[in-house]
């Protein structure tokens, strides 16, 4: 990559950063890519050699996040552990996600009815994906669980810990995740086992 592109890399990802802090604290419709720009120290137009338009912004946050997790999860089932310790490592890996990402979640939360609908279709399916992947988790710990109410149990899971924008504000502490770490656990009927839990991300 010449140093041009790498300039040019640089700046994109300022814009997406720019983006969602800007997004999560006024909303999509609200924000101008004029507005992103002017955050990131350049001018209106120039955003338009990164972006197209501002939809293609929200695009890319939220179509990344949802392919982000989605690859997380399956790395995750994929390392063929004990399926109780499996179910500890998804845990980890989306308290990862909600204490690293609050503005993402409140865009997803607020704003998903923007993105036009290809995209719109695409992060659903993924979404679904990455549930299902919790739910034959969920099913392999508890035999006599049905994958409906397996389901039910994912998505209040998700409903637990996505809280973080609202339980936790714009920087979860530790404090935060430890909690939400236990009650997660504490919903699910199964020990912390502190010394075996470990973090996706090391």
């Amino acid at each position: 990559m010449t140093l041009r592109e790498q300039k040019k890399a640089e700046r994109r990802e300022q814009l997406l950063a720019a983006a969602a802090s800007m997004f999560a604290d006024r909303g999509f419709t609200s924000v101008r890519l004029e507005d992103l720009g002017a955050a990131v120290g350049v001018s209106g137009p120039a955003v338009y050699r990164h972006f197209p338009n501002k939809e293609a912004v929200l695009v890319e946050l939220l179509v990344d996040i949802s392919a982000f997790l989605l690859a997380g999860g399956r790395r995750v089932v994929d390392d063929e552990g004990e399926g109780g310790q499996t179910l500890r490592d998804l845990i980890e890996f989306h308290l990862d996600f909600a204490v690293g990402s609050p503005a993402l979640i409140r865009i997803q939360d607020r704003d998903l009815q923007n993105l036009p609908e290809s995209a719109r279709r695409k992060v659903r399916r993924m979404q679904r994906e990455y549930v299902e992947l919790w739910v034959s988790t969920l099913c392999s710990v508890d035999s006599s669980l049905s994958e409906s109410d397996a389901r039910t149990q994912a998505h209040a899971l998700f409903g637990l810990i996505n809280s973080t924008p609202y339980s936790a504000g714009r920087s979860p502490s530790r404090g935060a995740r430890s909690v939400l770490r236990g009650m997660a656990f504490g919903a699910l009927g199964i020990e912390e086992q502190c010394g075996d839990v470990r973090s996706v991300n090391g």
